[in-house]
């Protein structure tokens, strides 16, 4: 007899899926509003590299083909700009896909355990519980730096991964590099078959990579892999670009089972001008960081806490005496073309998430958050 086609596995049931920040098209149709600024994905306030769009451009005509297996120009360029052999890349249809190959082919159902804090990137747990493996959070420390000793203790001979993230995704808490290799050589110690991954997402946007970064280290650290993106300083999003890189014979796993042209080929041309489009990052980072400043301010100015913060977003508690909630808030905005980030899917229901944005569209948060406070 047959099985009910319809059936999938107990850990498929109970998924709740991923909560992307809202669109532009979608408030706009809904409120029926002719401007919408979005600040709730953390995306590049600039846009996109004039050099990646022109390679785009020049791309297109080459639609119908496949990329070359295994974007082996793509991987270059990566290794090229980060000093590190090729043999260490892996590719990813965004970061996002090496997360889930490094959970699927480290961590064995039943057995292995993965280490991570709370709050975190969601996608973390996500791909954790989908593969049916044991899930140790740690909850991070009340002014949301990380709970070093706690995160080793949840550590022992079956821990497959510890992801942290550094900056922090919801929080911006970035620390300083040294206590990340403490806590390499500490996790090497105690659990010698885990794997620390220190996702980088945000870290060129950390204003100082030399104090935060493992990566320029990272070959003294066999139990290290190291995340990072071309969504956020590249301003590639939508093309979807991530990579890893990581101990060679373990990227050579990743490289076997990745689904092959992931990366499409628009999305090669695109990262690998977008590696050589330096002043687009030089001003990425310069608007980033007084973006930062700006909306910090301007937060504090209408009595609202922001989290001190070294990624290219704040999280901030709304005014002590506020007669709204965050929901109220944020719904408020809506309704007035600006989208932000709730951040109650972290366990932060008293927070609210901004992107930096370009400097109109920082003082268009302000100035609308004023009038719904005030």
């Amino acid at each position: 007899m047959f099985k009910n086609p319809d059936s999938v596995r107990e850990a498929v049931r109970a998924f709740k899926p991923y909560a992307p920040g809202l669109s532009i098209d979608e408030i706009a149709e809904k409120y029926g509003l002719s401007r919408v600024i979005k600040m709730a994905s953390n995306e590049n306030p600039l846009g996109m590299s004039p050099l990646a769009v022109e390679a785009i451009q020049r791309a297109a005509a080459e639609g119908f083909r496949y990329a070359q297996s295994g974007n082996p120009r793509l991987a270059r360029a990566v290794a090229e700009y980060h000093g590190v052999d090729v043999s260490q890349v892996v590719l990813g249809n965004g970061s996002d896909e090496v997360i889930d190959l490094l959970v699927r082919c480290r961590a064995e159902a039943g057995r292995d355990n993965i280490v991570v804090n709370r709050p975190c990137f969601s996608l973390y747990p996500m791909q954790t519980k989908l593969c049916g493996v044991e899930l140790r959070e740690v909850p991070l420390n009340a002014d949301f730096s990380f709970n070093w000793q706690g995160l080793l203790e949840q550590t022992d001979g079956n821990t497959a991964l510890v992801f942290i993230t550094t900056p922090d995704n919801p929080t911006g808490y970035c620390p300083p590099v040294a206590e990340v290799e403490d806590f390499a050589k500490n996790i090497a110690a105690k659990a010698p078959g885990a794997l620390l991954v220190v996702d980088e997402a945000y870290m060129d946007l950390s204003g100082d990579e030399k104090a935060h970064s493992l990566l320029p280290k990272l070959n003294s650290f066999p139990n290290v892999a190291i995340l990072r993106t071309f969504s956020k300083s590249f301003g590639l999003a939508g093309l979807r670009i991530g990579y890893g890189i990581m101990p060679a014979n373990l990227a050579d796993y990743l490289c076997r089972v990745r689904l092959p042209f992931s990366v499409n080929l628009m999305a090669e041309a695109a990262g690998i001008a977008a590696l050589q489009d330096k002043e687009f990052l030089r001003l990425t980072k310069e608007t980033v960081a007084s973006g930062r400043v700006v909306l910090s301010d301007g937060l504090h100015a209408l009595g609202c806490r922001p989290v001190p913060s070294q990624a290219n977003f704040l999280i901030f508690r709304l005014p002590e005496d506020c007669k709204l909630d965050t929901e109220q808030v944020f719904t408020a905005l809506l309704e007035r073309g600006v989208i932000i980030r709730q951040v109650k899917s972290y366990g932060l229901p008293d927070y609210l998430r901004v992107s930096v944005g370009n400097p109109d569209e920082n003082r268009v948060f302000l100035k609308e958050l004023a009038e719904i406070l005030n």
